[in-house]
């Protein structure tokens, strides 16, 4: 251990280890569900959404068409979108996994998971459902996929995370997200290329054909491992 590590563990209160302690068993507890099927799609979007809205009709859709072509689909493990497209890959036979979160309303795992891990903390959840996946699909939500996305265009923006797909289904929905990205390109906020991360349609074939088109990692392969950040290649 390094001295500046052992005098960090010296000013840390018992709380702050045990709290330290507790993110380390949630982050392990997600990892070890991620590390047991290879990397497939996941899938984000609102809770809130009934199964007979447009919406999980195309989240449905997409889960049994990924389900058929080999992918594992991943989800926040709740109702709404995730239980939609969860629904779509387990009624095919796929595999249907849940990361779950601990809320006061709204989350329950729902009944179309193979796989479920629940999480105490968001920050685990987040990690281990990018860790999950070779390609992102973004249907409508409110502030939490909202938050999830800014984050996955954020790390893939600055380097810290490798590129992948990213789809936002539901052009309606996603115009008005689509017109603050120009506004932030003409105030020169960020570049065109930035824009260029994700691609916004209704066709969830296009999906499985990016899924496709990667294949089929091992599980014992991730595209994290011997990931190098932009910042630590710039450095060399």
């Amino acid at each position: 251990m390094l001295k500046a590590e052992e005098e960090l563990l010296k000013k840390l209160s018992i709380a702050d280890l045990e709290r330290a302690n507790a993110y380390a068993r949630d982050l392990g507890s997600g990892l070890q569900v991620v590390r047991s099927f290879p990397q497939g799609v996941t899938v984000f979007g609102s809770a809130r959404l009934p199964q007979d809205s447009k919406y999980c009709k195309m989240a449905h859709e997409l889960g049994g068409l990924l389900a058929k072509n080999g992918h594992a689909v991943i989800t926040g493990g709740g109702p709404g979108i995730m239980e939609a497209a969860n629904h779509g890959a387990y009624e095919i036979g796929g595999r249907s996994i849940g990361l779950n979160i601990t809320l006061a309303h709204e989350q329950h795992p729902n009944p179309y998971l193979t796989d479920c891990v629940t999480f105490e903390y968001f920050f685990a959840r987040k990690v281990s459902l990018a860790m999950s996946a070779k390609v992102f699909v973004f249907f409508p939500g409110g502030f939490g996929t909202m938050d999830e996305l800014s984050e996955i265009l954020c790390l893939m923006q600055e380097g810290k995370m490798p590129k992948m797909p990213v789809f936002l289904i539901g052009k309606d929905f996603w115009k008005g997200f689509d017109k603050v990205i120009g506004k932030m390109m003409l105030l020169k906020l960020i570049n065109i290329k930035d824009a260029g991360i994700f691609t916004i349609t209704n066709n969830v074939e296009k999906v499985v054909k990016a899924a496709n088109k990667i294949g089929h990692p091992k599980i014992s392969e991730n595209f994290y491992d011997g990931f190098r950040e932009a910042s630590a290649l710039s450095r060399e």
